[in-house]
């Protein structure tokens, strides 16, 4: 029995001894200690040629340690292959749990910081809002300190019936956490920056100092065939005018660059050329005995090669120092051919002249170029000038009435009418006229077509004998026709009695840059063609309809910026301000206030227009109370009366040109 079973267990040792298991020599040993067939020196035995670790280790297979208390470790090939891909995976697996902690402490870390970071931004940005909340707040304490300092009237005024306090902002909406910008609105300037412009803006009001750049030019041009070079007459004509000027030159003086960096000179030519001077006309300003700075294009043409039906002038103005001032553009030029030599046509309308449009008159002796004269205005008389030509308003008047009278008439001027010549710089006039055609040097008395561009026309007193306007030199005079003896409805005319009309056009540029310091060119200017108003009370707004819009520019009331927002280069939408914003006596106010309007650009160059906006209340009656003009400051029973009626007015809003 002992010999079978020390030989089972012999080759149940053999058998555990081959199997890579880190725990077989205990399993031996604790199935002999079991049986009873355990010697002395049998654990020796069986452990001598297996050394003992120095250090417990735990099992690749996630056993305890040895029930013995002693490790063992078997040798051979495959174990030794076993163990140290087991020690290999356990540093791996180490490493591997180490650097995930490392990964975890770091967003651990990164989270706290982006939270700070967020917290410290939200607490900064809140500091600013209410910041800006103070300034406006003690802006709008200031401003109405000042109109409290005004005058007694409104003291006492104020004192029987105390005003309204001026309502606080509301505070800004909660944002949310870690929101990075306040919702989405229309720009509005900081208080600093707005209340510094704002008082620049009530300086320029109270002493406008314009730049004006105004250009006169044909509204047709003829096309030059071959070698010819048909001038464009009347020539383009530059005008600079405004205490802008001035003042400039002084701030150039002030920088020692001396009279020489003032001088303003340019080029004009057509908007398809290239920046070659070749192709353009240089000019040099003259200055006026009016103050006004003068120039005009003289050479300019335009060639058959050039088949374009419609194309404008290019103005670029400079600072002789070589400060670029702007780039201006005239309005469309049409391009004919020849004058028209068949009757004309009212579908034609582009060639017809219309009462109330512009017209230039000029006279060529002998048909030669060099003696070209222009009707102009100088000293609040008519001359014949052979330098400058001036714009005439061409107004279509009623027969029937007199002289002193002069009802205007709307429609297309017809040879036979009897038209009114206004000068649009001077306004002065001449007498009422009889416009005829001309044909070879004889006035046609009996032809009433419509006048075309470019005609050949002759002026008769309206109720003279035979009398028509004539230029004798630089001077105009009268000129006697003489009766054809062969045509009863022809006159025959001197060569200064034959006048040749052609529309005009004129474009009109004004800004002011005395109240900031402009590095940029002044261009685009824009321009302001029509108002349109929409809506009441709060939720009032106006489109300003015009050219050359963009989006750095704003719509001022007077010294009130209003919310203004960019539609298209054509067009600007702006939010009406309150009537309230321009004076703390509003509810008061029996009179219409009209301010002008202005657009601004960020830098503070001010765009001025000819359009105001006017504020009227709608007078209420309070049935069986009578309404005063006038009011004494020391009737509290007549105070109290206004007060009544103008809490129960609501302002209307129109526009006024």
């Amino acid at each position: 029995m002992d010999s079978c079973a020390s030989r089972a267990f012999k080759d149940l040792h053999f058998l555990l001894l081959s199997t890579p298991c880190p725990g077989v020599p205990d399993i031996i040993i604790l199935c002999y200690e079991i049986l009873g067939c355990i010697s002395r020196d049998l654990p020796d035995r069986i452990a001598a040629p297996l050394p003992a670790s120095p250090a417990p280790r735990k099992s690749a297979l996630g056993g305890c340690q040895c029930p013995l208390g002693t490790a063992h470790s078997p040798t051979g090939p495959g174990w030794d292959r076993h163990r140290d891909r087991d020690r290999n995976r356990d540093r791996n697996r180490d490493r591997d749990r180490d650097r995930d902690g490392d990964r975890e402490r770091d967003q651990d870390g990164d989270r706290d910081g982006d939270w700070d970071r967020d917290l410290h931004e939200d607490r900064d940005r809140d500091r600013d809002w209410d910041g800006d909340r103070d300034r406006n707040g003690d802006r709008f304490r200031e401003r109405d300190t000042d109109r409290d300092r005004d005058g007694d009237r409104i003291t006492d005024r104020d004192r029987t019936h105390p005003r309204a306090a001026v309502p606080a902002e509301p505070p800004p909406q909660p944002c949310r956490a870690r929101s990075r910008s306040p919702p989405r609105c229309w720009l509005r300037p900081k208080p600093c920056q707005g209340s510094l412009l704002q008082d620049s803006v009530r300086r320029y009001l109270q002493l406008p100092a314009d730049q004006t750049v105004l250009i006169l030019h044909a509204k047709v041009a003829q096309k030059s065939y071959g070698n010819e070079k048909r001038f464009f007459c009347p020539p383009p004509c530059v005008y600079l005018s405004g205490p802008g000027w001035k003042l400039k030159q002084e701030q150039i003086k002030a920088r020692d660059l001396g009279e020489a960096g003032f001088r303003v000179c340019g080029y004009m030519g057509l908007d398809s050329m290239g920046s070659s001077l070749m192709e353009t006309q240089k000019l040099s300003f003259e200055e006026q005995p009016d103050a006004k700075g003068f120039s005009c294009a003289k050479a300019l043409y335009i060639s058959d090669t050039d088949k374009r039906k419609h194309f404008r002038l290019v103005l670029k103005l400079f600072f002789s120092n070589g400060q670029e001032i702007g780039t201006f553009h005239s309005k469309l030029i049409k391009v004919i051919s020849k004058p028209s030599q068949k009757k004309q046509s009212l579908k034609n309308t582009d060639l017809c002249i219309s009462s109330g449009s512009k017209v230039s008159l000029f006279n060529r002796l002998r048909s030669q170029t060099v003696s070209t004269r222009y009707l102009s205005v100088e000293g609040g008389a008519f001359i014949a000038s052979a330098r400058q030509w001036a714009a005439f308003t061409l107004h279509l008047a009623d027969e029937r009435c007199s002289r002193s009278e002069f009802p205007l008439r709307e429609g297309y001027i017809r040879y036979g009418s009897v038209v009114q010549l206004v000068c649009t710089a001077t306004g002065v006039t001449l007498p009422p006229l009889i416009i005829r055609k001309v044909m070879k040097q004889y006035a046609m008395l009996d032809v009433d077509e419509p006048i075309s561009q470019l005609h050949k026309c002759a002026f008769q007193l309206q109720g003279s004998d035979r009398m028509y306007l004539c230029l004798s030199t630089d001077k105009v005079i009268q000129f006697q026709a003489s009766p054809c003896p062969k045509e009863a409805n022809r006159e025959l005319l001197n060569d200064g009695s034959c006048w040749t009309i052609i529309s005009t056009e004129t474009v009109e540029y004004t800004f002011s840059e005395s109240l900031a310091c402009i590095r940029e060119p002044v261009s685009p200017v824009p321009l302001i063609a029509a108002l349109q108003l929409t809506g009441g009370g709060d939720v009032a707004m106006l489109e300003v309809q015009g050219e050359y819009f963009h989006a750095h520019l704003k719509v001022w009331f007077g010294d009130v910026e209003a919310e203004t927002m960019y539609r298209s280069p054509k067009s600007l939408v702006c939010v009406v301000p309150d009537v309230s914003a321009f004076g703390s006596d509003w509810r008061w106010l029996r009179y219409p206030i009209t301010v002008p309007l202005l657009l601004i650009r960020d830098d503070g160059l001010i765009y001025s227009s000819s359009f105001t906006f006017t504020y009227t209340p709608e007078q209420s009656c309070i049935p069986g109370q009578q309404v005063l003009s006038d009011v004494p400051q020391d009737s509290d029973k007549l105070l109290d009366s206004i007060h009544q009626e103008f809490t129960r007015t609501n302002f209307h809003l129109f526009m006024q040109t």
